[in-house]
């Protein structure tokens, strides 16, 4: 605490009168120098206190020097100097911290404090000038020089001494803080020097203004000095006095509410009783702080909190930018999670987790080879995983995260309508937030996190906007580096960020969002693979969560295809593992009813369990057929074979197609019978047969829509064999685009389509010449057990799959028809 920080308020404080103390203090004499005015004396260090001559001030007494320097002067009823201190905040003052300029004072009564301290009321009596320091310690002790005060007036002087008083009126007036008695007792001041002193005392300046009044020895330099001091003064109170009656005038309720409220707040932080709202302000000041944000969300935080702590508290726009503050605060700007860049160890956790998927695996494994090659790589790439739903996408964007060492964060984009899910809406919104992409980033708590968009071909748009062009700049590497959100409007980094999405198809992502990304396909799981995942992941996941993980349970080989073939039918396994559920609960359910159950499960197992297939594979025809062939589709649970049927009825000439085939594949039964009528001499095929033919061309489950180039080939096989009477060979499938020219050109999803020959057990497989590039991953079996001829026309077609022998007579027209 300091000297100074004691206000004489009640003359009854310290337990005496007023009177009694100034009688006291008149007790003790001046003192009386030599010849030059010279006389030694105890000192008194002042701190943030100018005490003038004539005046009557209580001050705190903290330092024991100052107590004993007091006590001495005292016993010997002898006057003390007060010394003023340069700084206030230097405890241990030097000759040299001190104004040449001291008072000589008269000390009242010591009246002890709490913790120690002592005050006392002193006495100005005159100014002197400190000509040597005697004594520095246990107290100060001075030579000092009487300094003379000059009290002639003359004119001049008088009419300086009138202006001061009439602005001193002025100020008094003005100044609430004094009373009306003292502009009446300096009216009754005659000397000059005494007249400023005792005005100086009174005016609410700083220390530093009161130093030099201090400092002028001459009556007439301060009298100068005060009249510019009160002319300012006046000036600000006047314009204060202004200012309150304007305010007051139009002061509403709620305007006097708040001047109550920041009055309140003064008080209380005046006695350290500062409120829930100043703290809830001074904590985010701290976070801010703490957070060590980029320069524009600082810059933007510190405004925002500005304007929140001008404001009152039950305000409403208070919890808005209280939360969008928060928000700025939460968000991890800096905070990015270590790579982990060994290539190793990520290959061991993808194999782990995932059995195949041999493209995906080896992408991420280049990268991170990459990264550890070249740590400070900005870009990130921005993968797209396309394929049927189970093949495992998500699932492989947290092993991926795993691998790298990073936080994984997954948004589901499907059926988004509204550009403000990724964008954020903008804050003039009640109830407004940030948009999806950085809620997730603040709930994962860091800058570089594995983000996976989910389900981003089912984006949908409407009045609202389109989502999908929001996610141009989050997925474009040379943008997301200052991804402005609506809500935040502040630029965030989103560079650091590795964007993985998923689709089940690419034809519903608009062109320019899919430029952006890097395509991985996720092709469907073969049998083969599905039963190694079934064993390898699905069956023990079951078998614990299933709480039979002490039964010792097996599926057979047997067992697993007959759930794959009769109880599923996806490309992926999710299904698989329901049926594999199902299975493990039964068998639960039989062990806490303390029933026999099997150990050992079987295909006949799985139909008791089970109960009756649900599905049936299409099997290889029995015999070869005169109008049948076998083709190859592909679908999004894998491929099929589908057998194509046509009727030759007499008729006007007209084709009939049925079996719900879609517009493209009618244009390939179309192109077949334009090729079939341009090489009818070759084929030995009347050509005014057509006019008096009906051909009806029939795909089998006529439920399912039908659609591609691909059956092209197989449907002209079919037409040529229904119009010559040669069969088609039973175990012969094929796949492939025909030409007017009879060209076979390349097709889509071959390697299902083969392994969908393979499971159905053909025998040859014909497929377009350039295709065959696709069989690369084919399983071994497959490749064993099929023979798989390249074709790049139709005549190779027909020498394999059709059979020389003629097997009916086919329909011709009667002669009168001719």
């Amino acid at each position: 605490m300091k000297e100074n920080d004691w206000f004489f308020e009640d003359e009854e404080d310290f337990g005496i009168s007023l009177s009694q103390r100034t009688e006291e203090l008149y007790s003790v004499q001046n003192r009386e120098g030599d010849e030059d005015g010279l006389f030694e004396a105890w000192a008194v260090p002042l701190r943030d206190l100018v005490i003038f001559p004539r005046m009557v001030s209580p001050i705190f007494v903290g330092r024991e020097t100052s107590l004993l320097a007091i006590q001495e002067a005292q016993s010997n009823d002898q006057t003390v100097i007060g010394l003023t201190q340069r700084e206030a905040e230097d405890d241990k003052p030097d000759a040299n911290g001190f104004l040449p300029i001291g008072v000589e004072m008269a000390v009242g009564r010591l009246l002890s404090m709490p913790e120690g301290a002592s005050s006392a009321l002193v006495q100005g009596r005159r100014r002197v000038e400190i000509v040597e320091f005697i004594q520095m310690k246990p107290f100060l002790r001075v030579k000092v020089r009487l300094l003379p005060e000059p009290k002639d007036i003359n004119k001049e002087m008088r009419a300086l001494m009138r202006s001061v008083l009439n602005f001193f009126d002025k100020y008094v007036h003005l100044d609430r803080a004094l009373p009306d008695e003292a502009y009446l007792y300096a009216l009754n001041i005659s000397e000059p020097g005494w007249l400023a002193d005792m005005i100086a005392s009174t005016l609410v300046i700083d220390v530093q203004e009161k130093q030099k009044l201090l400092l002028l020895s001459s009556p007439r330099e301060r009298l100068e000095k005060l009249l510019l001091l009160l002319a300012q003064e006046v000036d600000v109170l006047e314009l204060e006095d202004k200012i309150h009656s304007r305010v007051q005038s139009k002061m509403s309720k709620n305007q006097r509410e708040f001047y109550l409220r920041e009055q309140l707040k003064i008080i209380q932080k005046e006695l350290d009783e500062e409120d829930i709202w100043q703290q809830d302000v001074n904590e985010l000041r701290e976070k801010i702080k703490e957070a060590k944000l980029p320069k524009e969300a600082n810059e933007t935080a510190i405004k925002e909190l500005a304007r929140l702590e001008q404001m009152p508290p039950m305000a409403p726009e208070v919890g808005i930018i209280r939360t969008y503050i928060e928000w700025i605060i939460d968000l991890p700007w800096n905070d990015f999670s270590k790579d982990k860049l060994g290539v190793k160890r990520a290959a061991k956790i993808l194999e782990r987790d995932h059995y195949g998927l041999k493209k995906v695996k080896d992408r991420i494994l280049e990268y991170i080879a990459v990264r550890s090659l070249k740590p400070k790589k900005e870009r990130q790439p921005i993968l797209c995983f396309v394929g049927a739903p189970g093949t495992g996408k998500t699932s492989m964007g947290r092993s991926i995260a795993e691998s790298l060492g990073r936080e994984f964060a997954r948004v589901s984009l499907g059926g988004v309508r509204d550009v403000s899910e990724i964008r954020g809406h903008r804050r003039t919104y009640i109830g407004a937030l940030p948009g999806r992409i950085i809620q997730t980033l603040k709930r994962v708590g860091k800058a570089n996190p594995l983000f996976m968009l989910d389900e981003i071909d089912k984006l949908g748009s409407d009045f609202r906007g389109d989502p999908s062009s929001a996610l141009l700049e989050v997925l474009d590497p040379e943008q997301n580096n200052a991804f402005s959100d609506h809500y935040l409007e502040i630029p965030f980094d989103l560079s650091k960020v590795m964007f993985i999405t998923t689709a089940n198809s690419l034809h519903n992502i608009p062109d320019a969002l899919l430029d952006r990304m890097e395509v991985i396909e996720f092709s469907g799981y073969i049998e083969e693979e599905k039963m190694a995942i079934a064993n390898q992941y699905l069956i023990p996941r079951q078998i614990d969560e299933s709480g039979v993980h002490d039964l010792d349970l097996r599926f057979s080989d047997g067992a697993l295809q007959s759930v794959i073939r009769q109880y599923t039918y996806e490309a992926g396994v999710r299904n698989l593992e329901r049926e594999i559920g199902r299975v493990c609960r039964k068998i639960a359910r039989l062990k806490a009813e303390s029933k026999r159950f099997p150990q050992q499960i079987s295909s006949r197992t799985i139909e008791k369990l089970l109960g009756p297939p649900e599905y049936f594979m299409t099997e290889i025809e029995e015999e070869d057929e005169v109008g049948v062939a076998t083709g190859l589709a592909w679908t999004m649970n894998g491929g099929e074979i589908m057998a194509i049927e046509v009727a030759i009825l007499e008729g006007k000439g007209n084709l009939q197609i049925t079996g719900r085939v879609g517009d493209v594949m009618q244009e390939s039964v179309q192109a077949g019978l334009t090729y079939i009528k341009s090489r009818a001499r070759d084929f030995d095929i009347p050509i005014k047969i057509f006019d008096h033919i009906d051909i009806h061309l029939h795909l089998p489950e006529a439920a399912i829509p039908k659609d591609g180039p691909s059956a092209g080939i197989t449907l002209t096989s079919a037409l040529i064999s229904a119009l010559t009477g040669h069969p088609v060979y039973r175990d012969v499938a094929m796949t492939g685009e025909i030409t007017l020219r009879g060209r076979v050109l390349p097709v889509g999803g071959v390697r299902d389509k083969v392994l969908a020959a393979h499971r159905a057990g053909m025998k040859v497989v014909l497929l377009p010449e350039k295709n065959i590039k696709d069989l690369v991953d084919m399983p071994k079996s497959a490749r064993n057990d099929l023979k798989i001829i390249p074709v790049k026309h139709l005549d190779q077609v027909l020498e394999i799959a059709i059979a020389p022998e003629q097997m009916l007579e086919p329909l011709r027209p009667s002669e009168e028809e001719e």
